[in-house]
């Protein structure tokens, strides 16, 4: 079925993306131009036209990309998808709710995708669309069957207050634009929407705080984009860090817990499984509702806050039983001898194997997984897949659900091998080692300390491990901090790689390398370096020499 989402009156030239695209690290947050060097599309720019792509993947922020870009005159003219998505559509909701700029939002049947999509030009109204000899006429989702409570209608009335009203009004969009029955208590909220990528981020933050706004759950906060305590000493250019630090007071003011990490589920109060939650950030989402087996959309930024406020989330997705069923077979092939960069890849290989459903891994009973290496896998497969889970047979909570999909697929062990040459091609010098994305764990940053074994990093290589307050309590209390220190690794508290910025990024570094998939993947276009993958020692062995380790054993054997 295809359906008007946002109605709108827009003309302009289609670009037709072949695959989902995030819009955070995909896309430039001030132009428009669409800076994923992985994905197709790369070098284009969105602004000003009808951009088509089957959904959006990736991380939550891509609404606060979008609505910056809409407030700033440089967004697309149209969104079209053909699958159900919500992160930029929520960007387009707020636009059009709070500050009146309004673009059209389609959802096309797979037929009307497809013709539309052939077509160089379009122009949409409010009842459909437009292009060459093709003529699209199309209906609103209707919110008919939409059942609201009593308070639902009371929030939705202002009854408390301005900010929890403008929270419901938004909530009730986002509800209708996924076909939600309903609303759905949930218990505690995770807020995404505190990095600061644009003016955007702050004035939805503060128009919502000074209208009254007060969480109504408990809420923990992502990394931010500023060391809150301390960046005015590192340097940063205060036309970054004010409003960035204002960003996050915003939220504390509305009672946020400062909590400033994207792996909340590292915090010593994890959510419970089968317990509903609304979090916000794609790998903390994806981890919860994968390995812990609480139940969460993948929320957009802002639609965050307007369910902290208020309680409710839209009953759609993976808060059903059936939501939550894979629908994509992947029979994996453990390489002989792999190590701890086995799950990063593995992750980044998933989501491109399944960019659109929900996965059952099989071939991986043996494989033993930690904490950290379902952390680095959960994270690297919300770069490269839309979806809000996975399943790995014999390892996750509800991996004994049956695939109802015919498909099936294998990721083998050249897949590895292709994928570590991706990653790893190029220069050989290491500037900078990036450790934590996701935030790093306290066993992470042990596991580090004994991989330097006692060596200082070489002089001409800046090792930085971000991780939240938290996590920097534990290793302070034993001893963990203080000999990384003795080792000159800068440890950084609030920040995390996908929202650091120079000059706490050292300036000079050209070549990064990382432990972390997710990283590897937005690396580049977020920092506009060379970034390289490695396990936990070839990270440590890079910090030591300068430079980029020899191949691993078992990526050569894969090639002989």
């Amino acid at each position: 079925m295809s359906h008007i989402i946002i109605a709108a009156h827009a003309e302009g030239d289609i670009l037709a993306c072949d695959e989902g695209l995030s819009f955070w690290g995909g896309v430039n947050a001030d132009t428009g131009d669409l800076q994923d060097a992985l994905h197709p599309q790369f070098g284009q720019c969105l602004a000003g036209k009808v951009v088509m792509m089957p959904t959006s993947r990736g991380s939550c922020s891509g609404s606060g990309v979008l609505l910056n870009l809409l407030l700033n005159g440089a967004g697309p003219a149209a969104l079209v998808f053909r699958e159900a998505e919500d992160i930029l559509t929520l960007g387009a909701v707020v636009a059009a709710r709070m500050f009146d700029v309004r673009i059209p939002v389609l959802r096309l049947g797979e037929q009307d995708y497809e013709a539309l999509a052939a077509k160089p030009r379009a122009t949409l109204t409010a009842d459909g669309v437009e292009a060459d000899q093709l003529r699209l006429s199309l209906e609103p989702l209707s919110d008919t069957a939409m059942t609201l409570s009593d308070n639902d209608l009371r929030m939705q009335a202002g009854e408390h207050g301005p900010a929890v009203q403008m929270a419901m009004e938004v909530v009730i969009d986002m509800a209708r634009a996924l076909n939600a029955p309903g609303l759905i208590d949930v218990t505690r909220a995770h807020i995404d929407g505190c990095i600061y990528a644009g003016p955007a981020f702050l004035t939805f933050a503060e128009r919502m705080a000074d209208l009254g706004g007060k969480v109504r759950i408990p809420t923990t906060m992502n990394a931010i984009s500023v060391d809150h305590a301390n960046w005015r000493s590192q340097g940063v250019d205060p036309a970054f860090g004010g409003p960035a630090s204002r960003l996050a007071d915003a939220y504390v003011r509305m009672g946020a817990e400062p909590s400033f990490t994207c792996a909340p589920y590292l915090l010593p109060d994890k959510p419970q499984q089968g317990e509903d939650i609304a979090w916000s950030e794609s790998n903390a989402v994806i981890y919860a509702n994968s390995v812990l087996g609480a139940r969460t959309v993948k929320h957009p930024d802002f639609l965050d806050l307007c369910m902290a406020l208020t309680g409710r989330a839209p009953k759609s997705g993976v808060y059903f039983d059936e939501g939550r069923t894979p629908r994509r077979i992947v029979d994996v092939v453990m390489p002989e001898g792999a190590d701890d960069a086995f799950w990063p890849l593995l992750g980044w290989l998933l989501g491109m194997a399944s960019p659109d459903r929900i996965p059952l891994l099989k071939g991986l009973e043996g494989a033993n997984p930690d904490e950290d290496d379902l952390k680095a896998l959960c994270a690297a497969f919300g770069t490269t897949s839309a979806a809000p889970m996975l399943h790995i047979a014999g390892i996750t909570p509800e991996a004994g659900e049956v695939a109802t999909a015919a498909d099936q697929v294998q990721i083998a062990p050249i897949d590895f091998a292709e994928a570590w040459r991706r990653f790893n091609s190029g220069t050989a010098k290491i500037d900078l080692i990036a450790i934590g994305s996701p935030h790093a764990s306290a066993n992470e940053c042990r596991k580090f300390l004994k991989e330097l074994n006692n060596r200082k990093r070489h002089k001409d290589v800046s090792v930085i491990i971000t991780l939240s307050h938290a996590t920097l309590n534990d290793i302070v209390a034993d001893g963990t901090e203080a000999a990384l220190r003795g080792l000159r690794v800068t440890i950084v508290p609030d920040l995390c790689w996908c929202s650091i910025s120079e000059p706490v990024f050292p300036p000079s570094a050209q070549v990064v390398m990382t432990n972390s998939g997710k990283y590897a993947h937005y690396g580049p276009a977020l920092s506009g370096r060379e970034v390289k993958i490695g396990a936990m020692a070839e990270c440590a062995a890079a910090a030591i020499s300068g430079y980029v380790p020899e191949t691993p054993r078992w990526v050569l054997d894969i090639a002989e």
